[in-house]
């Protein structure tokens, strides 16, 4: 087995997964830095580079497609032994188009990748060679996803009616927030307890319905017929424009799933361990979605609404997610009461490592940031990623409250050699 911990491997010293990660949240020091892939949506890899990490450690292929929008492979139970990983997800009853990863049949991606995919996951391309994709696996309704011919990713096809103000009402926005099910509930409480039972891990889950204003949820791919404002320019205009209506939004939304967090909490129990909690990015490359006054008055007074409730019942941690240089808004996650920023993207503006930990290390725990997605992991060599992740190491680690993970999601077409580079600077014995 490998333990992961580089020398100090099977010494008394060593860690469990799951010891490791709750000692980083709780800035505490920990043996070897602890390590994410695939634990979160936003934390894994496109399939394709699943299916080369298998193939390089020797390991069967071929990979199941776990969520489709995205396109990411399972890192199943074998790889994380293999790569020692410290984190599991908890896996949702359902994927990203509304059915579930269910009835695996085979299918071959663009780039020559055998893989599996679930049963209603639509493999009939278009005469053009599209690929669509249809909510809930429904041909009967229009569908909600397209990955052009060549392509590796699905983006959402924009479904909404012209909008007449005097009649748009929030609870169009809101149906998708509804009470969880009784079916849906012992799904989690038996992945949660099978997970905690059966492996030494940290277990990450994301439940429904506690995102403010996620972008890629906004379009509803999962829902036949979305009515409210679903279209993305339309949306962030009414941040702005239709402010009220948001906020309307908003309110009712906190209001469901905290009454679906408390029956979650009952099934699951803290055999969770954090919480994927809100996706929302705010950021581009270089500049912002919303200033930071924007989302104090926006977005901050619900998020904390769920943070306190989860603070106050449970020992789960919650990670907000945002891309891009969304440092000026850092302070205001703090105030919402976030534990976890993740996925630290370093190439954006005002994202330099020493300056994070200096301004705020020891007051949210960073997960991710460890190398560049964006240039270094796919076009660098191997000794240029070995730098990239031993530096990073270093600087998020001086205030404790560090686990590695990439800039978001490893992309397709990423050099498999730069990959095993990565996992053997973090001391991982391949």
């Amino acid at each position: 087995m490998n333990t992961h911990s580089g020398d100090r491997a099977n010494t008394e010293d060593t860690m469990t997964g799951r010891e490791r990660v709750l000692r980083a949240l709780a800035y505490k020091k920990v043996d070897c830095v602890p390590v994410d892939l695939g634990g979160t949506p936003c934390s894994g890899a496109h399939v394709s580079v699943i299916a080369k990490l298998r193939e390089a450690l020797g390991l069967d292929k071929p990979v199941k497609v776990i969520e489709p929008y995205q396109m990411l492979g399972e890192v199943a139970a074998d790889l994380r032994e293999a790569l020692g990983i410290d984190v599991v997800n908890l896996p949702g009853p359902k994927n990203f188009f509304g059915f579930e990863n269910a009835d695996w049949k085979p299918w071959r991606t663009f780039d020559g990748t055998d893989v599996l995919v679930g049963g209603k996951f639509n493999t009939e391309p278009e005469p053009n060679g599209d690929i669509l994709m249809y909510p809930q696996g429904d041909k009967s309704v229009p569908a909600s996803a397209r990955m052009p011919k060549g392509g590796f990713y699905f983006d959402s096809i924009i479904r909404q009616s012209p909008i007449n103000d005097s009649t748009l009402n929030p609870a169009d926005n809101l149906e998708e927030f509804t009470p969880i099910s009784d079916e849906d509930l012992k799904i989690y409480e038996q992945q949660a307890s099978e997970l905690y039972n059966n492996t030494d891990l940290a277990i990450a889950a994301g439940f429904p319905g506690t995102a403010f204003g996620d972008i890629a949820l906004v379009p509803a791919p999962w829902m036949k017929k979305p009515k409210g404002i679903r279209d993305i320019e339309e949306w962030y205009i009414s941040t702005v424009s239709r402010k009220e209506y948001i906020k309307e939004v908003f309110a009712g939304q906190a209001e469901i799933v905290i009454k679906n967090l408390e029956r979650i909490y009952q099934a699951v129990g803290n055999k969770v361990h954090l919480l994927f909690l809100d996706g929302a990015d705010l950021a581009a490359q270089n500049t912002l979605f919303c200033s930071p006054q924007g989302y104090r008055e926006l977005y901050l007074p619900f998020s904390k609404k769920l943070n306190d409730w989860i603070h106050a019942h449970t020992e789960w941690k919650t990670m907000k997610h945002c891309c891009g240089g969304c440092e000026p808004l850092i302070e205001g996650f703090i105030e919402a009461g976030f534990d976890i920023l993740n996925p630290i993207q370093t190439s954006a503006k005002g994202m330099d490592p020493q300056l994070l930990v200096d301004k705020y290390g020891g007051r949210i725990v960073f997960w991710g940031g460890g190398v560049d997605t964006q240039q270094t992991l796919p076009f660098g060599k191997p000794d240029e990623v070995c730098r990239q992740v031993a530096e990073r190491v270093r600087i998020f680690s001086q205030k404790n409250g560090y686990v590695f993970n990439t800039v978001h999601n490893i992309q397709c077409n990423t050099p498999i050699e730069n990959l095993l580079a990565m996992f053997e600077a973090l001391g991982r014995k391949l």
